[in-house]
């Protein structure tokens, strides 16, 4: 039934009761559990792409620490999903690998199995890619058609679509760096590549928990921006830390907590290149240096925060987010500093590696839950709909 109200013209206007709500869809109504289920399907669909993303940047890790990136000299991006299926095959990627100057100054002599030990790695992280680019399209298509999307919704998941399209185009960017005069690829494009990794894997968690019902209670201003500070810092240290990846200074200076003999190294040490900004990108101290500074400050504000979150709320989730995410970037910089007194053994770099991603999740979760208002709405109400009946 209906609740019913009678304009000056005599025609009656009816909205749906609180008991059987109804919200706008494609120009037909859908009930209040129908759109919960949509909803529902769209959030899981968006978990699991989320995770595929994760896997990716973790063997996209390993790939890099096995200095594996460069075995596949060629972008192809549909036939490439098929791996060497006989001898004569395989010898014709090594023979292409054998042609650039990775395996000449730094791999020559290497075996054909080998290479095919580095070439599964590289080919295992390109196939994740193109799943993930398979696993978010056709749900999409399928949710689209069936009418499932909401209009700013449907928005919001094409341009994920497209960052992802994008990302298969700046791999490709970052891998040609290191096929013609390095013998790795450029520390630049290698950033970039994993930022805006981290950047859709945050868009498309973020999307996922704003479509889940539950409100939150309003956070003060402060504690807003401290958690989405938090979140900003975490991507940007691991930004540095791409930087350190690819200029392999994790190698160098392995002492803590000095650096290069003292606890801040010398200003004509850490600004040796010129121009002054390629000290930041390009110089081995300078951008370990840089990374260890953010680790501490992002320690530091994760501490701070805490003790502000006990004072507004002694318990309850807010409490609980803000310390996991300083447990978290806790044990990532633990796990930072062995890494570097131990150079960097591979299963630690990987487990560093990994870890950045949980710290980046649990990040994302606290920010998204403190950033929620509690008067958010949910549902859009539905608009209200004209009937030709008069009184």
């Amino acid at each position: 039934m209906s609740a019913v109200a009678e304009t000056a013209t005599g025609t009656v206007w009816s909205a749906p009761r609180a008991s059987a709500q109804a919200f706008p869809m494609n120009g037909e109504f859908l009930t209040k559990d129908q759109t919960n289920g949509h909803r529902r399907a769209i959030r899981l669909w968006l978990y699991a792409v989320a995770a595929m993303v994760l896997a990716m940047v973790l063997v996209g890790g390993a790939t890099r620490l096995t200095e594996s990136g460069l075995s596949i000299t060629e972008w192809q991006p549909v036939a490439g999903a098929l791996p060497p299926m006989s001898e004569a095959q395989w010898l014709s990627e090594f023979h292409k690998y054998q042609a650039i100057p990775q395996y000449r100054e730094l791999n020559k002599g290497m075996s054909l199995d080998a290479f095919k030990s580095i070439f599964w790695w590289e080919w295992t992280h390109r196939l994740i890619g193109r799943l993930i680019g398979v696993v978010f399209l056709l749900p999409l298509l399928w949710f689209a058609w069936r009418g499932w999307i909401e209009p700013g919704l449907r928005a919001r998941l094409w341009l994920i679509f497209g960052l992802g399209a994008l990302q298969g185009a700046v791999g490709w960017w970052m891998v040609a760096s290191g096929l013609v005069h390095r013998v790795e690829v450029s520390q630049y494009r290698l950033a970039t590549h994993l930022v805006l990794a981290c950047v859709i894997y945050i868009a498309i968690l973020w999307t996922a928990l704003r479509l889940g019902e539950t409100a939150r209670a309003t956070m003060p201003a402060r504690l807003r921006a401290g958690a989405v500070g938090l979140l900003i810092l975490v991507v940007g240290q691991i930004y540095l830390g791409a930087l350190v990846a690819g200029l392999r200074a994790g190698y160098i200076y392995n002492t803590w907590p000095l650096i290069d003999g003292g606890l801040v190294p010398h200003a004509a040490r850490l600004f040796s290149a010129t121009p002054a900004w390629r000290n930041f990108f390009e110089n081995v101290l300078t951008v370990q240096f840089d990374h260890r500074m953010l680790a501490y400050v992002i320690w530091l504000l994760a501490a701070w925060h805490v003790t502000d979150v006990i004072r507004h709320a002694r318990q309850g989730p807010a409490l609980i987010g803000a310390l996991a995410l300083f447990i978290a970037v806790t044990l990532q910089a633990v796990l930072g500093i062995s890494t570097l007194l131990l150079v960097v053994p591979l299963p630690l770099a990987l487990l560093h590696q990994a870890l950045a991603m949980v710290v980046l999740t649990v990040a994302i979760l606290y920010a998204e839950r403190m950033t929620r208002h509690a008067k958010q709405t949910i549902f859009r109400a539905a608009a209200a709909v004209p009937t030709s009946s008069r009184a």
